[in-house]
């Protein structure tokens, strides 16, 4: 995943843009970057933030720049933003979201006149660059907008930076949230609604899918109107918002507390307390709590002051590691106990099996796993959402092929052990607790999950766990 933020103001806007892009720091782990206008033009600066904070790297860069509007991110892929020279004039670039007919559009460009690309490692091409490329294929802004709008596969909402002000658009389908803020002499844009509070922000308006706006330090105008079909992920709301955050008017906190409350509703377990996995399985686990009246512990403590995110590092096995290492148990409250542990999800099943492994080394009698989401059968098409390179990589599809074969695993089969109440759900259920050696596993309802965040269905995107669209 990744987030932007960007300030258009009547004053310099540099500390406004430094803070609002560190509050986006649990969205990525590999860099953070940050661009201006003042009045020697266009000054950017991109750090690698893998083995330290954002607001370390950048120190040095906000003593240097001088603006009125700036725009930023945290992204855990390509180098941004891009500053691009263009018959469109000059402007600062950042995006997130995901192109999935990457190649495709290359071989286009190419036909359009396109002479080349710059590659990043491993011969990939930096989708932002493309997303610039894309839109210098029309005569304004605005339409190369809409045109990347049209042709790219997957999703992606865009921040412009130019001399006058900053084009804000939301993907397509409004799959990752843009939200303006507004303060007496300043506007801003964010993917964290959060990120603007305590700069003194109020919220002025979610974009819709597809809507385009330009901002300036005296004025918010639509250039094109939202759609009136939504897909919003649903996973941002489980597991990568913030808990401050609101998206849609739904705080991530709160829906957070529901769905913990609705897991407890369907379940007869009587462990002696209840715990959620730091940071994202805690809300789930405080609303169980209080609608079981089961108490609520806190059996490990995440170490923060080194591994303060739960991204890094990008190898598998070294955050299988730090997962480990991160989590400090609290003796007195696992000895003995009969434990019900709640996380935001089971992607592979190692992390959560290594935790369970390591309670019952501490002494825990019982280990009852409750994920906060549905099963995992179906990789992400639309967003950063992983690093999987295959869906094998879930438990979910892995058992699933044991269970009936790799040539009889057709979607028609995955939506029977999609369906909570199909015996084929059970029978997976039943062999990912035997294999992760939980005492027992109870995942969240597709139903309930969607009553837990209260939009109506249509808008809300779940294809990760129904396989559909």
């Amino acid at each position: 995943m990744s987030g932007f933020f960007g300030v258009a103001s009547k004053n310099d806007c540099v500390m406004d843009l430094f803070f609002g892009v560190d509050y986006h720091s649990h969205l990525g782990t590999r860099r953070g970057g940050m661009a201006v206008y003042g009045p020697n033009g266009f000054n950017r600066s991109i750090h690698n933030i893998e083995n330290s904070p954002f607001r370390t790297k950048f120190d040095k860069d906000v003593d240097e720049f001088v603006g009125k509007i700036g725009i930023g991110c945290i992204s855990d892929n390509e180098a941004q933003p891009l500053l691009v020279n263009s018959h469109l004039g000059s402007f600062a670039i950042t995006t997130v979201g995901r192109i999935n007919n990457l190649e495709e559009l290359k071989e286009n460009c190419f036909a359009y006149g396109t002479t080349h690309f710059l590659e990043m490692s491993g011969g990939v091409i930096n989708p932002t660059e493309m997303v610039a490329a894309i839109i210098n294929q029309k005569d304004t802004i605005v339409d190369g907008i809409k045109h990347v709008q049209e042709v790219v596969k997957g999703s992606m909402s865009i921040l412009i930076m130019t001399p006058d002000g900053i084009y804000c658009a939301r993907d397509k389908f409004g799959r990752t949230p843009v939200i303006i803020g507004t303060k007496e002499d300043a506007h801003c844009v964010t993917f964290e609604s959060s990120a603007f509070l305590n700069l003194g922000y109020h919220h002025e308006k979610d974009l819709g899918p597809g809507e385009i706006i330009f901002m300036s330090e005296n004025e918010i105008k639509q250039e094109q109107a939202p759609a009136d079909k939504m897909k919003i992920c649903s996973f941002l709301w489980v597991y990568y918002g913030y808990p401050t955050s609101t998206y849609e008017g739904i705080n991530v906190e709160v829906m957070r507390n529901r769905c913990g409350d609705l897991l407890a509703g369907r379940d007869d377990a009587k462990p002696d307390s209840v715990a959620g996995v730091p940071d994202s399985g805690i809300a789930h686990a405080v609303g169980y709590a209080n609608r079981s009246g089961i108490p609520f512990a806190r059996p490990f403590i995440k170490y923060t002051p080194t591994w303060p995110r739960s991204f890094m590092p990008q190898s598998q096995g070294q955050r299988n590691l730090i997962a480990k290492m991160k989590l400090i148990p609290v003796q007195e409250l696992i000895k003995g106990k009969s434990l019900l542990l709640i996380d935001d999800s089971i992607v592979r099943g190692t992390q959560l099996r290594e935790t369970t492994e390591f309670l019952y080394q501490s002494g825990a009698k019982e280990v009852h796993v409750r994920p906060a989401c549905p099963p995992l059968l179906f990789g992400c098409k639309y967003l950063n959402f992983s690093r999987s390179n295959s869906e094998m990589d879930l438990i979910t599809r892995r058992v699933v092929c044991d269970l009936e074969g790799t040539d009889n695993v057709t979607e028609e089969v995955l939506l029977q052990y999609a369906d909570p109440d199909h015996p084929k759900y059970q029978a997976m259920l039943d062999e990912i607790c035997k294999r992760l050696k939980f005492t027992s596993l109870k995942y969240h309802r597709l139903d309930d999950l969607i009553e837990s965040i209260g939009l109506e269905p249509c808008k809300l995107c779940t294809y990760c766990w129904s396989g559909k669209e």
